[in-house]
């Protein structure tokens, strides 16, 4: 039995992962799934984002505590997420046996255009400063994410009983924003075990960020060819095969970057 930790990005919270940790254990059997909410996301949307990815880590780390869970896990994360869990990986190298990071860009291997394409920021300006309704937000996030929303419509039900069940507040969506655009990686692989998985058609980060990372910490990058910034949800069988091969010792980005679904 391996214990895996999903941590999901931006104001984003374990609801968000939908049907993927079912996909994930019925292709990697023996995975025991917890996902943890950032402080201010999720259950702890009550709690103040912190300012800093390292405060992030804290928390986590003080969440499995509570829980007992046993080291070292592996951890799987998308975007601001990722960034925690690299530096989790930095922060307590005996915890963590691995770590697969997806669709996430870090200073200071990209430029901030890269890390968050311009064509998003109107978009983005928009939602946080007029009024909307939380099914518009909802729909309009999982156009910028997906690149096939009409196939995952039935999503946005659940994202907008999140949203309204557990709303995360603009001054916390602010301090993550803060957090993740000033984190700076470490130079090398805070781990030797990391995956990184990427979309080439990724609409909101651009998928050189992933190659820079991949560059930098000498890992392998899988790239899908035609997924959105949301990767599990655009293909989550493809995404747990690829983390199959990897932990059975063949993450070569050439021989598996076909669509699985």
């Amino acid at each position: 039995m391996s214990t895996w930790i999903f941590l999901r990005g931006l104001t984003r919270e374990r609801t968000h992962w939908g049907s993927f940790p079912d996909t994930f254990r019925q292709v990697i059997p023996n995975a025991q799934i917890l996902s943890l909410d950032l402080p201010g996301n999720g259950l702890l949307h009550g709690q103040r984002s912190p300012m800093a990815v390292q405060d992030m880590v804290a928390a986590c780390r003080t969440a499995l505590e509570c829980r007992g869970v046993e080291h070292p896990v592996r951890l799987l994360a998308m975007s601001l997420g990722a960034m925690v869990a690299a530096d989790w990986a930095r922060t307590a190298p005996s915890e963590i046996a691995g770590c697969v990071l997806i669709n996430t860009s870090m200073r200071p291997f990209s430029p901030f255009y890269r890390r968050l394409l311009p064509r998003n920021y109107l978009s983005l300006l928009r939602l946080a400063l007029l009024p909307r309704s939380a099914e518009t937000i909802e729909s309009s996030i999982l156009r910028m994410t997906s690149n096939h929303p009409d196939q995952h419509r039935h999503v946005v039900t659940d994202w907008v009983a999140a949203r309204t069940q557990r709303p995360v507040s603009r001054a916390n969506a602010l301090r993550q924003l803060v957090a993740a655009a000033r984190y700076q990686a470490p130079a090398t692989a805070p781990t030797p075990a990391i995956l990184l998985l990427s979309s080439r058609l990724d609409h909101l980060v651009d998928n050189r960020c992933s190659q820079a990372i991949a560059r930098a910490w000498n890992c392998p990058l899988v790239a899908h060819p035609d997924a959105g910034h949301d990767l599990p949800l655009d293909d989550p069988l493809w995404v747990a095969e690829a983390v199959r091969r990897w932990l059975n010792g063949h993450p070569n980005k050439h021989n598996f970057n076909g669509r699985s679904r």
